[in-house]
């Protein structure tokens, strides 16, 4: 996993802010997945080291050291540049501009990079890993439309992911990993599993790795943002203390009272417990939200935010102490339930602890993600995909230009033409589910090249996006540039 090309990518690749406007204050999607490796291998050992625990672990399936830490290092190979913004842009261009059903996700993506386009050794396709390695990078082992049957998306209760997007009726799950294309590789990987776990249910490696990317988020994001100065102790203080010093009077107004009240202190804090309790009822507690609030006043905002950064080793220590004691208590606080809620995995945060990631994630969402500045940012980031796309579609249609075409973007192509191709001979449902028309040759053809465009994109950093558009929009006249990948 580690000498794959599309891991050593990740470092030029957005967590939340693009790694070449930062310097060295802020993860990148690399830093983020070798911590991720980290923390799901320490939560696997903690689990490992209790026989009763084993004994469960077994009866679901098993849980193994380093198929943990590989899902760990390989959770996001497939992430496109800028971050869960890049990946809006793509899905919303696959489906548009395309009419590709399945759209783009970078979990699915993450699963057709291994499986599909990078390469171990001169023969096969992807990276020739275990079925249990696999089994375990699926977060969300559904496709976005069809399978398995009945899809998860149509329970009572959806697993987390697999509800449709609110805005986006009929567009199928948020959230899946693996693409029509793929769906043979997921079944193979899953064949292990069946009898010990539902179809939908992610298997006990995949759930180990799914909460330490939850645990890695919810901390090492607050660190960054305190290091450059975003999160300041002023704001944060007023909203989390607002709320405990009236948390009956917020309680008892209506929503349309609390949404009028617009960004007054403690007003989303209370729009967060609401919605704890719309989507996650089983476990969202009103006296351990109160705690978790509590706990991060005391540890982040009067321990980390009170000092400003100021890179001294004093400051930090104190970013190394914050890091390592929530790190701690969090894995410490991870358990095995052998019948979890449709909405959780096999093994999952206990009840104080979920709520204290819940408020955590909150801090980074209300203070760092809804920021003015960063959105101005997302907004060109948006722009700049979109043309690129543009620009390399017209560049794969231009058929006097098929010689000079870059190899690897004419590969994807032929790849996707012939996976297509595949689909509509043997499953036809798969490749355009619910459309009573025949897939032609030429909406063919316009899908196998929005896949290969996606592809080609979805494999870049930052800088070699930016890069390309400048050149293939002619506002650079240098001819070589280390930051081109053709």
């Amino acid at each position: 996993m580690s000498s794959s090309a599309f891991f050593a990518r990740l470092g030029g690749v957005t967590q939340v802010v693009s790694p070449s406007g930062s310097g060295l204050l802020l993860h990148n999607r690399l830093t983020h997945s070798l911590k991720v490796a980290q923390v799901a291998r320490a939560i696997a050992e903690r689990l490992m080291a209790n026989r009763e625990n084993v004994a469960r672990l077994d009866r679901l399936g098993g849980c193994d050291l380093d198929v943990v830490e590989a899902a760990g290092l390989g959770h996001d190979l497939g992430h496109p540049p800028f971050g869960h913004l890049g990946e809006s842009v793509l899905d919303r261009l696959a489906r548009q501009r395309f009419s590709l059903p399945d759209g783009f996700e970078g979990n699915a993506q993450t699963y057709r990079v291994v499986t599909r386009i990078d390469v171990r050794g001169v023969g096969g396709e992807g990276l020739d890993l275990t079925a249990a390695v696999r089994a375990a990078l699926l977060k969300y082992p559904w496709t976005r439309l069809s399978r398995p049957q009945p899809h998860p998306r149509h329970l009572a209760s959806p697993p987390r992911g697999a509800s449709e997007p609110e805005d986006q009726p009929g567009t199928g799950s948020a959230k899946f990993s693996c693409y029509s294309s793929e769906i043979d590789d997921l079944i193979d990987a899953r064949a292990a599993f069946g009898g010990r776990i539902e179809d939908w249910q992610q298997t006990v490696e995949a759930s180990i790795m799914d909460t330490a990317d939850d645990i890695a988020y919810a901390i090492h994001d607050l660190e960054d943002f305190h290091r450059v100065g975003v999160l300041q102790h002023t704001s944060v203080s007023h909203e989390l203390t607002e709320w405990l010093g009236h948390v009956a009077e917020f309680a008892a107004r209506s929503d349309a009272e609390l949404a009028g009240d617009g960004m007054r202190p403690g007003c989303s804090l209370e729009r967060l417990r609401r919605r704890l309790h719309a989507k996650d009822d089983w476990i969202a507690d009103d006296e351990a939200f109160v705690s978790a609030v509590k706990k991060v006043v005391a540890n982040l905002v009067n321990k980390l935010l009170e000092v400003p950064f100021d890179r001294s080793q004093l400051a930090e220590r104190s970013i190394a102490a914050f890091s390592g004691e929530w790190t701690q208590r969090l894995v410490e606080g991870i358990q095995v339930d052998e019948h979890p809620n449709t909405r959780s995995g096999h093994v999952a945060l206990a009840v104080e602890q979920w709520h204290e990631v819940q408020v955590l994630k909150f801090v980074h969402r209300r203070f760092v993600l809804q920021r003015p500045d960063l959105a101005l940012h997302q907004r060109g980031q948006d722009r700049l995909l979109s043309k690129l796309v543009e620009a390399l579609d017209n560049w794969l249609i231009d058929r006097s230009e098929a010689a000079r075409l870059p190899h690897r973007l004419r590969d994807l192509f032929d790849r996707a033409r012939a996976e297509f191709s595949q689909l509509r001979s043997d499953d036809p449902e798969l490749l355009a589910p619910g459309d009573a028309e025949p897939v032609d040759a030429e909406r063919l053809e316009r899908m196998a090249r929005g896949r290969a465009v996606i592809d080609f994109v979805a494999s870049l950093t930052d800088d070699q996006a930016a890069a390309l558009l400048e050149a293939l929009s002619g506002r650079t006249t240098q001819l070589w540039n280390d930051t081109f990948v053709l």
